[in-house]
């Protein structure tokens, strides 16, 4: 995973709601010998940056064995090792690192997670009991115990000892009296899907910090993951008193409302109190996604007759909402008089798709055209005008004009990553592998640490390739520069799968999920899940992913390979309404 598409249509409703750079890949590997750590060290890094994890694993364990006073290398070659899932080295190093520095919490975090993966329990509690002590005993600021929730998560992929170690930190009562530690670990918990330990994390939340807001926010949040919608609505509603004080509260609860299901009532509670841009935004998103065009449309007016001249970011959201509502002509008017600044560009942009949706369709790419050859205009945005042509021919079907409309983006701006990504994706979505994998390696070309490149590259040779050991090397050093991101964890348990290693592909997509509810990923999931023949847990992880994106194509393909039998969803989960 991902293919995630550059977005250039408006993102208004997102944006209201709402890396580290390696060396580049060396040309040629460099000479090293198990006597000289600085060229093992080099090795090691070679090996990390080409993807080959196991490789730059056991280099900088030579490095660090062959510099006896240096922790630092020790440190490095015993989290490289972690990542590598090389047990073995990673107790190796982890002792030449205690041998070396005083112990401290990176340290402890490290020796969790290892025992964690080791599925050693004994230790595994040690460790993070140990990291919530120091944060317990230590200065008020310490943060130790973050280091015992990182060994936690990296763990999630074996979530029932994960569960059964964060139960026993909160029955024993482990976790630091700290707000913020409370809060977290209710909201892992969440993640984890364990409601009954978020449930006892949020009574001894509310016990320690009764007048906490943030407290109420926590245990509305898990009433409505436990099904308990009233309760949680009961929760809400008594925050209100702290919302006549707090006004910035007042869009947190919304946002829970919203969680809830109950878009409407969102609206509502922030159309009380003072009006800005921003919260009227909010409002346009959370009644978009409650379909409530009636709704919708008296904000709409309410704005108008507030406007008298309305400013350039006013102009550009009535646009906005006018589109939504498909009062297209209203629309076009909004957006062409949005006389200056950088909404001036995005009006302009949108201006083209709304001409498109009013049938005018030569107009629309007049205009696109006439953005993209304006000497005013950023760089962006005269980019962002050909990828805004390109996605109208695509929504027209006209294969040879969408191609064509990349040709003079690329002739127009050239190796431009944006564009070359799209493509690529247009590709991918024509069954033209090679072509998307050619402009992939162009983006890689012009920077060989793009770590979505190498994401996209690794797994669509994965998914759609056999060229598993490639892929794996690919993805692998998107994971090195972004260990924690879901996307790359689903890529590196997709092509563990493909290589036959279901074991380890389960931890790796287990993870995932936890840290990001996807439709992919799930579907990745279950249907691993299912060829290992555990079939009642991957028909719910079906129907989980079923109702994040019904029509997901990993989740159609995976329907389609294992042959399992969902029941029929309900009209309004089918996918077909229309959404911002």
């Amino acid at each position: 995973m991902l293919w995630a598409g550059l977005c250039v249509a408006p993102a208004w409703a997102a944006d209201a709601v709402a890396s580290t750079s390696a060396a580049p890949v060396a040309s040629a590997k460099p000479a090293a010998s198990d006597r000289d750590p600085l060229g093992a060290a080099l090795a090691g890094e070679y090996a990390l940056q080409a993807g080959k994890l196991d490789e730059a694993a056991r280099w900088y364990l030579i490095a660090a064995e062959g510099r006896p006073l240096d922790a630092d290398i020790a440190e490095r070659a015993a989290r490289i090792a972690l990542l590598a899932k090389d047990d073995t080295r990673a107790e190796a190093a982890l002792k030449l690192w205690r041998e070396r520095a005083p112990l401290s919490a990176p340290m402890r975090g490290a020796e969790a997670t290892l025992a964690l993966r080791r599925d050693d329990e004994r230790a595994a509690k040690r460790e993070l009991v140990a990291l919530m002590r120091m944060s317990a005993s230590n200065k008020k600021g310490d943060e130790s115990w973050r280091y015992a929730l990182l060994a936690l998560d990296a763990g999630a992929g074996n979530p029932k000892l994960t569960g059964k170690m964060l139960a026993h930190l909160v029955d024993a009562g482990e976790i630091p009296r700290r707000l913020t530690a409370w809060l977290a670990f209710g909201q892992f918990a969440q993640q984890l899907q364990r409601q009954d330990i978020a449930a006892k994390v949020v009574e001894r939340t509310i016990a320690l910090f009764p007048d906490e807001p943030a407290v109420a926010l926590l245990h509305a949040s898990q009433l409505r993951e436990s099904g308990k919608a009233d309760e949680a609505r009961k929760v809400l509603v008594g925050l209100q008193p702290s919302m006549a004080v707090l006004p910035e509260l007042n869009i947190a609860v919304a946002r829970e409302y919203s969680e809830l299901g109950d878009h409407a009532a969102a609206a509502e509670l922030l159309a009380r109190g003072p009006q800005d841009d921003r919260t009227f935004a909010i409002r346009a998103s959370f009644l978009a996604q409650a379909e409530d065009k009636v709704g919708l449309g008296r904000l709409y007016d309410e704005l108008k007759r507030d406007s008298a001249s309305p400013d350039p970011d006013r102009r550009l959201l009535l646009g906005q909402i006018a589109e939504f509502l498909e009062r297209h002509t209203e629309a076009l008017e909004w957006y062409l008089g949005v006389p200056s600044g950088s909404q001036r560009w995005q009006a302009r942009l949108r201006s083209g798709s709304v001409l498109h949706k009013l049938g005018r369709k030569d107009e629309a790419i007049a205009r696109l055209r006439e953005l993209q050859s304006d000497g005013a205009a950023d760089d962006e945005t005269r980019r962002d005008a050909y990828l805004t042509e390109a996605e109208l021919y695509k929504e027209d079907e006209k294969a040879d004009a969408e191609f064509d409309t990349y040709a003079r983006a690329l002739a127009a701006f050239p190796d431009e990553s944006a564009v070359l990504y799209s493509r690529a994706l247009m590709w991918e979505r024509r069954d033209d592998i090679p072509r998307a994998e050619a402009d992939l390696r162009k983006i890689l070309a012009t920077d060989a640490d793009d770590v979505n490149a190498l994401n996209a590259l690794g797994y669509t040779l994965a998914d759609r390739t056999d060229r598993y050991k490639e892929a794996l090397e690919l993805i692998s050093r998107a994971l090195a520069a972004e260990p924690d991101n879901a996307a790359i964890i689903d890529s590196y348990g997709w092509v563990l799968y493909r290589l036959g290693r279901n074991k380890e592909a389960l931890v790796e997509l287990r993870r995932a999920f936890t840290k990001q509810k996807d439709a992919e990923i799930g579907a990745h999931l279950a249907e691993v899940l299912w060829v290992t023949g555990e079939k009642d847990e991957a028909r719910k992880f079906f129907e989980d992913a079923r109702k994040l994106d019904p029509k997901s194509r990993s989740l159609q393909r995976a329907i389609e390979k294992t042959g399992v039998k969902l029941p029929p969803l309900p009209p309004a989960a089918t996918g077909d309404a229309k959404t911002p």
